[in-house]
């Protein structure tokens, strides 16, 4: 099995690295959190112009044809920056369940080519999600009826805002009554482009969380450099270099296990979904770990609306819960790996 990324996913994503690292400091994202919508349609624009939007959007549709594993890196850069946006519900997840539909489905390529464009906004109502992202920006809403796809503008839904404790992801409760018009596909092609959906959603959580875990590790390294207590920098003593290699060491070892979850679902293998869960819970895992300890050596500074971390911080904890809480994604690796039948050990882990 090779992990190697290909020389376009590479330079695309160190495009984006230098994109964001330009366009969205965190002085501009403090400003964005402030606004009523909570967005930068700018930025939007300029993502779009970047290819970002394009990315999974098959190259009929004037998109780049590019798959899951491409997103596993590019979804990492969107959490280290903390992009106060849901791009990768609608250039990622939307656009993958569009793909999943069978050709002919009315308005699929229709939608996928204003995706490409940047021309349209798309939010995904999942029944794992009692919450939806960006509703009340949305020019289409994509959501689940007894298995069935339907597609509602945001006129046609009944929304209410929910609070959330990051700034950055504005949350609504969905209302909806489907019906014949608003009806994409039928049951039994919805509910597998749904399972698939659920699948690239929380793939999509466990880059951003990789992401913020290491922009809060870096964040982290810089403060322990700078500070100094005993007329040294506090990064010198045993106690901090301990809290900050553990958190190193919990990004490294979950980066292969978002990287094969990609893989598997990019091949369509079956045991994706395994694959997944695995995935996003060891990437929550490190960016908790990397927040928890982040506060730990930044002292009383560390949750203060004055310091940069406590926006990654609260990236994390809001994400964790999406597409699927622990409980949820430890029931699947449990249901799998307990099974009768399950097929475990290295030579299934890293087989073809």
């Amino acid at each position: 099995m090779d992990f190697t990324f290909t020389e376009d996913q590479l330079a695309f994503r160190e495009a984006i690295s230098r994109f964001l690292m330009t366009e969205a400091p965190p002085e501009m994202l403090r400003e964005i959190w402030e606004t009523e919508e909570g967005r930068s349609p700018t930025m939007r624009r300029k993502m779009a112009e970047q290819g970002l939007t394009a990315l999974s959007v098959p190259e009929a549709q004037g998109g780049l044809g590019m798959d899951d594993i491409a997103w596993s890196l590019m979804t990492q850069e969107l959490g280290y920056y903390a992009i106060a946006d849901s791009m990768a519900d609608t250039a990622y997840v939307a656009t993958g369940l569009l793909n999943a539909l069978p050709a002919g489905t009315p308005r699929r390529d229709e939608l996928l080519a204003q995706i490409a464009e940047g021309d349209v906004r798309i939010a995904v109502g999942h029944p794992v999600n009692p919450l939806v992202a960006d509703v009340h920006l949305a020019d289409v809403v994509l959501v689940e009826h007894q298995g069935e796809v339907h597609a509602l503008s945001r006129e046609q839904i009944g929304y209410e805002r929910n609070p959330s404790i990051d700034s950055s992801r504005r949350l609504s409760r969905l209302s909806v009554t489907p019906n014949a018009e608003s009806c994409l596909a039928d049951a039994v092609h919805g509910r597998q482009a749904w399972d698939q959906t659920l699948n690239r959603g929380a793939l999509a959580v466990a880059g951003q969380s990789l992401g913020l875990a290491q922009r809060m590790l870096d964040l982290s390294v810089d403060y322990v450099v700078q500070r100094k207590q005993f007329g040294k920098p506090i990064g010198s003593f045993q106690a901090v270099k301990h809290h900050l290699a553990d958190v190193a060491s919990k990004i490294e070892f979950a980066k292969p296990v978002l990287y094969r979850a990609a893989h598997a679902l990019a091949r369509g293998e079956a045991g994706a979904a395994l694959c997944v869960s695995h995935a996003k819970l060891a990437c929550c895992e490190a960016a908790w770990l990397a927040a928890r300890h982040g506060i730990q050596v930044h002292g009383a500074m560390g949750y203060t609306w004055e310091v940069d971390l406590q926006m990654f911080m609260k990236r994390c904890w809001a994400l964790d819960s999406s597409w699927g809480d622990r409980a949820f994604h430890k029931s699947r690796v449990a249901k799998a790996v307990l099974a009768d039948d399950a097929t475990i050990g290295p030579q299934y882990t890293f087989g073809s």
